[in-house]
């Protein structure tokens, strides 16, 4: 698992709790400018894979609200490190939609190639931040009641839209008998 955040490489580990082993290696990878997080982790795993010269894969995640027209999208990282949770409920105060929903692709690379896999979950913004536990919105992204944050890790590793794509990857892994 190529990534500079230890928090999607813990996410990946326990989702596959021992069934694949996972490595966490962090490079400098960079980033194309795209709304689309099919072509950015794509893209990513290329490069990572002309760098490493062994199978891996990467993660890039889109969060998108509905009032605000998709944004922060494929920006999400650089948002949160500007405006913070804080920041986007501040610009969803007047707002009555609050439906949002987080998209993940997993990109795979090896000398065959890169594949990539998808995953979204649908769910609303908080009011405000609710839970301890994970990262990035976490806090004010509600799934049934519960915010991403409220969730023990385990779960949110069996739900969530990076589960929904690492998910399919894995089936496909299986499948083609790579492992």
């Amino acid at each position: 698992m190529v990534t500079s955040n230890t928090n999607k490489a813990r996410e990946v580990e326990v989702y596959f709790h021992g069934a694949l082993e996972v490595v966490h290696v962090n490079i400098d990878i960079p980033e194309i400018r795209s709304d689309d997080v099919v072509l950015i982790a794509g893209s990513k795993a290329g490069f990572a894979f002309e760098q490493l010269h062994t199978p891996l894969i990467v993660d890039d995640t889109s969060f998108s609200i509905d009032a605000l027209g998709g944004f922060p999208g494929p920006y999400a990282a650089y948002v949160l490190n500007t405006l913070g949770n804080a920041g986007i409920l501040k610009l969803m105060e007047d707002k009555t939609n609050r439906t949002a929903r987080f998209t993940t692709a997993i990109a795979y690379a090896s000398d065959r190639g890169v594949r990539v896999f998808t995953g979204a979950l649908p769910g609303q913004i908080t009011h405000f931040p609710k839970g301890c536990e994970g990262f990035g919105y976490d806090p004010i992204f509600d799934i049934g009641g519960r915010t991403l944050a409220e969730l023990p890790l385990e779960e949110k590793s069996r739900i969530s839209h990076r589960a929904k794509a690492l998910a399919s990857f894995h089936t496909w892994f299986m499948e083609e008998g790579i492992s």
